[in-house]
């Protein structure tokens, strides 16, 4: 018999990490869609039903719930944009939402929340307690110790009642130390799954990996662990080939949109033009070819 397995049957199993699939499906959450309040965003993620022998799309009109998403991209592709709108959608509609900075202190952040909220034709007077700011950028304890972190949003989860948790951003909390980045990530990511969370996280990437891939800081931590990645890109028009792929002017820049996998749901793998208004709101538009 080998020596490894003897050494296996010496040891105690977990049993609390084994089920059946019937006991898996008993504590499975129902997919259903959350509304993102991003124009062009929430039809790109469907789940799959039978009706009539046949196998259909159904929108999910939204990001799957009790998903960790990832939204990377390089500097100004509106990364920090689509969590606002998020963050103030979600408030609007009388959720709760975790908005951990943990790159501007919250006073900052909370101005920017009102403009997005202003240019949503929304009253932020009227949600803006609905938002409960974790400020990891003002407090080195929390942004430098993973465990004071979570312990903090488990007070706010408990407190609050929160359903939504956004993180701008998650590299920002292995800074210097990358070699911890997979470790941070997967706590984070485990924590979230064991609060019900849907949440988002900003990750920031190096301008050296290609436009359109899911790369971030830390190499493949972020995209490999969560449950799916959307890419944002801008990419300047300097060719005639690219004049004629965008339709658009050479030396324009254009932005591009793209969903990198999402294991919860069915998704639009399609690169799709994305916007940023002059209000300050993100808008996914049509995919390249039409």
């Amino acid at each position: 018999m080998p020596e490894d397995y003897q050494e296996e049957q010496r040891i105690e199993p977990d049993l609390s990490a084994v089920y059946t699939g019937t006991e898996a499906l008993e504590k499975a959450p129902e997919i259903y869609g959350v509304e993102t309040g991003i124009e062009g965003l929430d039809d790109l993620f469907y789940i799959v039903e039978s009706r009539k022998n046949r196998l259909e799309k159904k929108s999910l009109k939204g990001i799957p719930a009790y998903s960790v998403m990832n939204i990377t991209g390089v500097s100004d592709t509106g990364k920090s944009l689509i969590v606002e709108q998020f963050t103030v959608y979600r408030a609007s509609k009388g959720d709760k939402v975790a908005f951990i900075t943990v790159e501007s202190p919250a006073n900052f952040v909370v101005a920017s929340l009102k403009l997005r909220a202003m240019a949503m034709g929304l009253n932020f007077d009227q949600f803006q307690d609905n938002i409960i700011l974790i400020d990891a950028a003002s407090s080195t304890r929390i942004r430098e110790n993973i465990p004071d972190l979570l312990a903090t949003l488990t007070y706010v989860i408990k407190t609050y009642k929160v359903k939504f948790t956004v993180v701008d951003s998650i590299t920002g909390l292995f800074e210097n130390k990358e070699m911890m980045a997979r470790a941070v990530v997967r706590r984070m990511y485990n924590y979230m799954k064991k609060w019900y969370q849907t949440a988002l996280f900003v990750s920031q990437k190096r301008s050296g990996h290609e436009e359109l891939t899911a790369e971030a800081a830390g190499g493949y931590a972020v995209g490999h662990i969560v449950d799916g990645t959307m890419v944002l890109a801008k990419e300047l028009v300097d060719s005639v080939y690219k004049a004629r792929l965008y339709r658009k002017p050479l030396g324009d820049i254009v932005r591009l949109f793209r969903i990198d996998g999402c294991r919860m749901s069915g998704h639009d793998t399609r690169t799709h033009f994305l916007e940023i208004t002059d209000t300050g709101l993100l808008i996914i538009k049509e995919p390249i070819g039409g």
